[in-house]
């Protein structure tokens, strides 16, 4: 709550409402005001709170400190300082969007939703991943696991579906980081 309590007065200070925050960053007001409310639960991971505090013109620090959990506000952990070279920040991400079509992954993620994705990143038990495949097929599913032949997905007919692709059709595997609902 107390990262929630810090959004809402973050985005106070700057003079937005939640449907201008959101609108910077493809989300509804409606599902700000979740965040902001506690009652969607994404607000303690990092990239959520990258993409909200940048639709601030903020960073992540910046919520943590008010919240009184970053370094400056006494909270975490004290960090290593290095003297004599400024904090540059990171470079591009080239992470990647994807449009959801069908509904196969309710309530995981909804027809419209865009799904952000790190190429190259192999996704956790459980999460989103996009496939591809050696035929040019682009898939959305969830990772379930694998062995050494193929990998274990969720999703090709609904959540409870589960199919083994061989890991000679796979092109890509890569681990989907966030959700934009519209």
């Amino acid at each position: 709550m107390r990262l929630a309590n810090a959004l809402a007065a973050l985005r106070r200070n700057r003079g937005l409402s939640q449907a201008d925050a959101g609108d910077a960053i493809g989300m509804t007001s409606q599902a700000w005001g979740l965040y902001e409310a506690g009652r969607r639960p994404g607000l303690f991971r990092p990239d959520v709170q990258d993409r909200m505090t940048g639709a601030l013109g903020l960073t992540r620090e910046a919520l943590l400190t008010a919240a009184g959990q970053g370094p400056a506000a006494g909270g975490g952990h004290p960090g290593v300082e290095s003297p004599g070279r400024p904090f540059e920040g990171a470079g591009p991400t080239g992470m990647r969007r994807l449009r959801i079509d069908d509904d196969r992954l309710a309530p995981w993620a909804l027809t419209g939703v865009i799904v952000e994705y790190a190429p190259g990143r192999w996704p956790r038990a459980a999460q989103g991943c996009v496939v591809e495949t050696d035929d040019g097929q682009t898939l959305v599913r969830l990772y379930d696991g694998g062995d050494t032949e193929a990998v274990v997905l969720r999703g090709a007919a609904g959540l409870d579906s589960v199919e083994r692709l061989p890991r000679a059709r796979l092109r890509g595997l890569h681990a989907i980081v966030a959700r934009i609902e519209p």
